[in-house]
């Protein structure tokens, strides 16, 4: 029998691949542990145009943990997006709720780069990238202190 955690990955993986949220794509998840997730910029935004991929990694914690979620590849520029793909979301660490989903997760950050308005990097990105090197930005500790970009 299989259990809660892959029922519920498979079930949105399903939701995902067969009713994806507008400017989301499922690139892979055959392997229920880790996913490449392509989001595309939206029209009229700053990155209209560009192709950006997350790697989301899923313990068997999943849904009550959430899933770490980090882009691959050039990752945008963005004041919440670090130069190694770590995102700084309060939905990825504290504020985590096991009724969020991969799509709701991949919709806020759609938002988070919609509603940008210029592209730049934090202003710690080379200081927490050299402090942070090979770990899961899950076993980092945020300080969330600007929710307005």
């Amino acid at each position: 029998m299989a259990s809660r955690y892959a029922k519920r990955l498979q079930k949105e993986l399903l939701d995902l691949k067969s009713n994806p949220p507008f400017g989301v794509s499922v690139m892979e998840g055959e392997n229920l542990d880790k996913w490449v997730i392509a989001i595309f910029g939206a029209q009229d935004s700053i990155y209209e145009g560009e192709i950006f991929n997350l790697q989301f990694k899923f313990s068997p914690g999943y849904p009550l943990e959430s899933p770490e979620v980090i882009f691959i590849g050039p990752p945008p520029i963005h004041p919440h997006i670090y130069s190694n793909g770590h995102i700084c979301l309060s939905i990825l660490y504290d504020n985590w709720s096991p009724a969020l989903t991969v799509s709701s997760v991949c919709l806020s950050i759609l938002s988070m780069l919609s509603s940008c308005t210029e592209k730049t990097r934090p202003i710690d990105d080379l200081k927490y990238v050299s402090r942070v090197q090979g770990k899961s930005p899950k076993d980092v500790r945020w300080s969330f202190h600007d929710d307005s970009v």
